[in-house]
């Protein structure tokens, strides 16, 4: 058994937080929000009929998008009540409950490597540290040898980025792009977020 993560430590310590995510989200779409950054650059990287991986999918507005420009999506996620929100607002994917730790797609059935992993919306810090690194060996372990792993994150998050770049190097994963936004900014020192798509060595 792994270190529970730090969101589902959120959730033990306010049950209504997870409906709230959700709802937020719902709101922000119908207000006609701008959702899709993430899915946009993913889909710029991969063949159409890609199959991507939606990494910590919470209510899977990442890969919905993916799904809906032709991808072959899965998506997973610790949190069950996320999982039903990605089953009502985006059928179509394979959405499934799990922790990233733990990730073995091929013991749902699903064993072709994937073209492309997407891990937005800050969900690396959201991770019990001690399960990080494990979680990066295992994108590394259903990466396609072309394939990229699409990581973004908030630094001050409690984890550095240069502790990420060393726990991806011990993964044998290695940057091929850095920009510091989903809508392709460069990366500097001094940038607030990380946006880093990685490939294996």
């Amino acid at each position: 058994m792994v270190e529970q993560s730090i969101w589902m430590q959120k959730v033990a310590a306010d049950p209504g937080h997870s409906s709230w995510y959700v709802e937020r989200f719902r709101s922000m779409a119908r207000a006609g929000e701008d959702l899709a950054g993430e899915a946009r650059l993913v889909d710029a990287t991969v063949p159409r009929r890609a199959r991507v991986l939606d990494a910590g999918c919470g209510s899977g507005r990442v890969g919905g998008a993916l799904a809906e420009a032709g991808h072959d999506v899965v998506g997973v996620d610790v949190d069950p009540v996320l999982i039903e929100a990605a089953e009502q607002d985006h059928p179509g994917p394979l959405w499934m409950v799990g922790d990233l730790a733990e990730l073995d797609l091929s013991a749902g059935g699903s064993t072709a490597p994937c073209d492309a992993i997407v891990c937005a919306g800050n969900v690396l810090p959201f991770l019990a540290p001690s399960t990080r690194g494990e979680v990066l060996r295992r994108f590394r372990a259903h990466l396609a040898p072309e394939g990229r792993v699409a990581v973004g994150f908030g630094a001050g998050r409690g984890y550095e980025f240069d502790e990420f770049f060393a726990d991806a190097a011990a993964a044998e994963l290695e940057p091929d792009l850095l920009l510091s936004t989903w809508d392709l900014r460069p990366f500097t020192d001094g940038s607030g977020f990380l946006v880093a798509l990685l490939r294996g060595r």
